[in-house]
């Protein structure tokens, strides 16, 4: 089977323990012409993460020792929420740059959850460690067929809805979801990688023309922080020629503070980071070239509500 059918098998597989989230059309930001935009935030835990965990979880068999995953904050969140739906444990390694809000929605999902000092990388060997030692099962934040798979529910859906765009603005940490996106449209539309400048895995890796490991930091770090791109997102951007932009902590915060003051909507950085790329200038559009942008994560912190 090829992407797009694993991704047809997915979406009637999680169909029922996820949300269809809404499409909007919008004017504004300084721009000329009208945006769709997808709002994902609106998924549960707040993150498109909940499409690849539930995929994962139920294309699989779950061992006795349960789950295992290392995340930034949101991928962490969508697991706990997954395996608490389904009756599985799990135990979450997250380290503290995550922040409290993306710790507090882990801790609530009921998983065992584990703070480590440093960055998703030292989780992540955390967390291996604990696979090897249990037997647990990881689901890996990213770089797995049945994440991305899930994650390409997503554009499935979308296009359901009517995706007219002939170019997809999406942000990048590890490259699930943008991976997700190339294996649905396998071409047939353009993608545009959005990055913030601090931590840019894919960009750096398709310079270098492999994956390399770079430094992260940034006011997206806890939800894009990954220190290096995941193969599928790598191979998939090669093939596809994919375009490749990034964007600087200011820009990324003015899309921010747009979202919320001209429609109401409220996201983390890294939620307004790919339209960061449109109104900063970074991506500029032909004439005519209608854009869409997947509005990804709204896990803000601190919590806005208090």
């Amino acid at each position: 089977m090829g992407w797009k059918s694993d991704i047809e098998a997915a979406a009637e597989r999680i169909s029922g323990h996820i949300q269809v989230t809404p499409v909007l059309q919008v004017q504004g930001f300084g721009l000329n012409a009208a945006v769709e935009l997808k709002l994902e935030h609106m998924q549960h835990t707040g993150s498109f993460k909940a499409r690849g965990a539930f995929n994962t979880l139920l294309s699989q068999q779950v061992p006795a020792a349960g789950l295992v995953a290392a995340s930034g904050g949101n991928h962490g969140a969508a697991v706990g929420y997954a395996a608490h739906k389904l009756g599985h444990r799990a135990r979450i390694y997250v380290p503290e740059m995550a922040g409290p809000a993306k710790i507090a929605l882990i801790r609530d999902s009921g998983a065992d959850l584990q703070v480590v000092s440093g960055a998703y990388a030292n989780a992540l060997e955390l967390a291996q460690h604990y696979e090897a030692e249990t037997g647990a099962m990881q689901v890996h934040a990213y770089d797995a067929a049945a994440t991305v798979s899930g994650q390409g529910t997503c554009f499935a859906e979308w296009q359901q809805q009517g995706l007219q765009a002939d170019t997809l603005l999406i942000a990048v940490g590890g490259g699930g979801l943008i991976a997700g996106a190339m294996a649905w449209f396998d071409g047939g539309k353009k993608i545009v990688a959005v990055e913030p400048e601090t931590s840019c895995a894919l960009n750096a890796a398709l310079q270098s023309q492999h994956p390399v490991d770079v430094e992260v930091s940034g006011v997206a770090a806890n939800a894009l922080g990954a220190k290096r791109v995941g193969n599928i997102c790598f191979e998939l951007a090669t093939s596809q020629n994919t375009t490749s932009v990034t964007v600087t902590d200011r820009a990324i915060t003015t899309a921010q503070k747009a979202l919320w003051m001209q429609h109401r909507i409220l996201v983390e950085p890294a939620g307004a980071t790919a339209l960061a790329a449109l109104i900063s200038g970074a991506y500029r559009p032909a004439a005519g070239e209608r854009v869409a942008v997947l509005i990804c994560g709204g896990n803000i912190a601190p919590n806005p509500l208090g």
